[in-house]
């Protein structure tokens, strides 16, 4: 162990007037895993657990996958059929004839999103029902046949065009389940949901999430469908190369519920053996593909799971929630929707557990999201930028090792040796108020910090204020207001080597 002082000798931070420490009680070498990287890996009957633990570390993202978890926030778009008839899921059997929205206006969708922080929006271009958004050419059920725009309208066009205007992503909902069409059941489904899914993925330029959800009820004299998911993971690979699949996909995983929270432990490296059988788990992710299975359980990727898997994947979670009780619009829960509060308290528990957000905005009959919807993202923005605009840290850091905590660059680290006991200690040099802490692991070098001890100096001695588990890709810890001159973080229990890529320190 090397205790190393960094000093920022002679400079002043900006907003604490006064000078900054920090120490690093680390062994000074650099990453010296020389195992290859990959978002999956074998793991073989004589690797010992040691071995098990150095591989689960080199289990990384795919690129589109930390694209993907960069976003933190994303929009889901419930529209259909259902806004106009107030189900949750329509029959199929609805007339063309109830789609009419009065003032569809994609434009106010996603600059709603977009100020309120979402970088990417997915429309629910065919629900259960059905019911296309799309004039498809593979079936009449569809907007093509209603009286909005004379039978004219596109309302995905009309998404993604508004999606490029406002610079953010978008993405699509397509529903494997269809209860119109006649086929469900059988093999001729398949090439009909392809050649849906190719209209989608051809059409409308570039798409940044293709979302499959599991539903599979009774087709035609009580059939059910077998889906053909290999066949539809290649074209959305071949046609769409930089979309990741989710929550029935080989790039996102649903996290279990439809609340908005994570796990307290939320690990993106799970075992893969339930995931990738043999026959099929040669290659990849980027190649391979796999209709997951039940991935709801408490504990999904720690190290007692782990060390008895067969293979290892990189699979990170999803977290959904409507901002109302419903995913579609219905008028008598206007004065229902999620308080700014309570969004502040999970986009806590989604982004700030290592997930991402995936926040549904329905909009009503009219084709506009509700004022009352609106209002209550826009306090949510505002709290969210005014709780995290000043960072304790990025006002003190000055020397260069330390500015690489608060540079907005994730791929610029401190590196921390070991696999226990590594210490980030920052003396502020006088008391300072703060009660919100911001960690982010470096991913691209894997996810890897297991247990993590937050320690403040209360009449010289360390009082633990927080401790918690898992870091990845960003973790937020809120703890009772302190006002300190030091604080602690001890990674009590790592696996190898861990890269600390951002940090912030916040008095909200």
């Amino acid at each position: 162990m090397v205790r190393l002082l960094l000093t920022c000798s002679g400079v002043l931070s900006k907003r604490l007037k006064y000078p900054f420490f920090i120490i690093l009680m680390c062994s000074l070498v650099n990453d010296t895993d020389a195992q290859t990287k990959s978002n999956f890996i074998r793991i073989l009957d004589t690797d010992s657990e040691n071995d098990i633990i150095k591989k689960a570390v080199n289990v990384v993202p795919s690129a589109r996958q930390l694209r993907w978890q960069q976003l933190e926030m994303t929009a889901f778009i419930h529209f259909g059929i259902n806004t106009f008839t107030g189900r949750e899921w329509g029959d199929g059997k609805e007339s063309p004839s109830l789609f009419n929205p009065s003032g569809l206006d994609a434009r106010q969708w996603v600059k709603t999103c977009k100020e309120a922080g979402f970088k990417l929006v997915i429309l629910t271009a065919k629900h259960h029902d059905g019911f296309c958004l799309w004039p498809s050419r593979f079936t009449e059920h569809s907007v093509k046949s209603s009286p909005w725009k004379d039978g004219k309208g596109d309302v995905v066009k009309e998404t993604a065009d508004a999606c490029r205007e406002y610079g953010i992503e978008f993405g699509i909902y397509l529903s494997p389940w269809d209860r119109n069409s006649s086929t469900f059941g059988s093999e001729a489904y398949n090439d009909f949901f392809v050649n849906q899914l190719t209209e989608l993925l051809t059409n409308y330029g570039r798409i940044g999430e293709v979302w499959f959800d599991g539903a599979n009820g009774e087709g035609a004299e009580g059939k059910k469908q077998r889906y053909d998911f290999k066949r539809w993971y290649s074209l959305i690979r071949k046609l769409q190369p930089e979309a990741v699949i989710a929550v029935m996909g080989p790039d996102i995983r649903w996290v279990g519920t439809e609340k908005g929270y994570g796990r307290d432990n939320e690990w993106s490296v799970v075992p893969g053996d339930a995931l990738m059988p043999d026959k099929i788990a040669s290659e990849s992710q980027k190649d391979v593909s796999f209709a997951p299975v039940d991935m709801t359980d408490k504990d999904l990727g720690s190290r007692e799971k782990i060390v008895k898997a067969k293979s290892l994947v990189w699979y990170p979670a999803e977290m959904d929630v409507s901002i109302r009780p419903g995913w579609f619009y219905h008028a008598s829960e206007d004065d229902q929707v999620k308080s700014p509060k309570k969004l502040l308290d999970i986009y806590y528990g989604s982004v700030g557990r290592n997930g991402t957000l995936l926040l549904n905005l329905p909009p009503d009959k009219r084709g506009l999201i509700h004022e009352n919807d609106v209002r209550s993202l826009q306090y949510f923005k505002k709290e969210l930028d005014r709780r995290f605009k000043h960072n304790i840290l990025k006002d003190a850091l000055s020397s260069p090792g330390t500015r690489k905590l608060t540079d907005n660059d994730i791929k610029t680290n401190v590196v921390l040796k070991g696999d226990k006991g590594q210490v980030l200690e920052f003396d502020f040099g006088k008391d300072c108020a703060f009660n919100t802490l911001v960690l982010q692991e470096d991913i691209s070098r894997g996810q890897r910090v297991e247990e993590l001890i937050v320690e403040c100096m209360e009449n010289g001695r360390w009082k633990t204020i927080a401790k918690i588990g898992t870091v990845g890709y960003k973790r937020i810890i809120e703890f009772e207001r302190i006002s300190s001159n030091k604080l602690r973080l001890t990674f009590a229990k790592t696996r190898g080597t861990i890269f600390i890529g951002e940090a912030g320190l916040y008095n909200t």
